[in-house]
């Protein structure tokens, strides 16, 4: 981790405050004055006017969200993810939603860097999805949402399919944005409905065999 970074997390300074200290002398490494931009692994002694700091690391979690429950903490008369979490998970926010009546991989976590990292439109992280259609998506209408892409009132949407089933109701959706029930609302727009939704993939973490409402503590990556 960068200092500034370290710093930062450590003191609630912004890093530019960060790299300002440093500057000015009044950070330590191990008793060593620090170049700007040098990486700290975490076993070093960090001061700054002679006063040891430390950070607590940061924690991200997976989780197999189940249908029924919603991802904010006042469910305003739903369930909410966070009744399933224990109590050292608490203070976690979640990266991105799943609508209620979805099912599939939510991550959450203590890193404002990561959450900023895999939602901020810019870095158009890929997310995959198994959907069921309540009947078989028309070859034509596959090529309206892969190849031309469905105007909705919210801009363009446009979905890459794979079939998964040869009745032409399961499907892999593959996309980078995340607008609020953009699936479901492209299929709604051409007169289809999705009756189950689950993510498998957010970047490079995967759901794999992890059960319904359980969850894993993993590494950022």
């Amino acid at each position: 981790m960068r200092i500034n970074k370290y710093l930062a997390k450590a003191t609630g300074l912004s890093r530019r405050a960060a790299d300002k200290i440093i500057a000015e002398g009044r950070v330590r490494v191990d008793g060593q004055t620090p170049e700007q931009g040098q990486d700290i692994l975490g076993s070093e002694q960090v001061t700054i006017d002679g006063e040891s700091i430390s950070i607590v690391q940061d924690v991200t979690i997976m989780m197999n969200k189940p249908v029924g429950f919603v991802c904010s903490r006042k469910g305003q008369g739903s369930r909410t993810i966070y009744e399933l979490l224990p109590e050292k998970y608490q203070n976690l926010k979640s990266i991105g939603r799943l609508d209620k009546e979805s099912s599939g991989l939510i991550l959450l976590t203590s890193d404002g860097d990561l959450a900023n990292e895999l939602t901020h439109p810019s870095h158009a992280k890929q997310k995959r999805y198994l959907i069921s259609l309540n009947k078989p998506l028309e070859p034509l209408h596959q090529q309206m949402v892969s190849d031309v892409g469905i105007m909705l009132e919210d801009g363009p949407s446009k979905l890459i399919l794979h079939k998964s089933s040869d009745d032409r109701t399961d499907w892999e959706v593959v996309m980078s944005e995340g607008r609020n029930r953009q699936i479901r609302r492209t299929f709604e727009s051409i007169g289809y409905k999705v009756v189950a939704l689950h993510r498998t993939t957010f970047a490079n973490y995967k759901l794999g065999e992890l059960a319904p409402a359980q969850i894993k503590e993993i590494n950022s990556y």
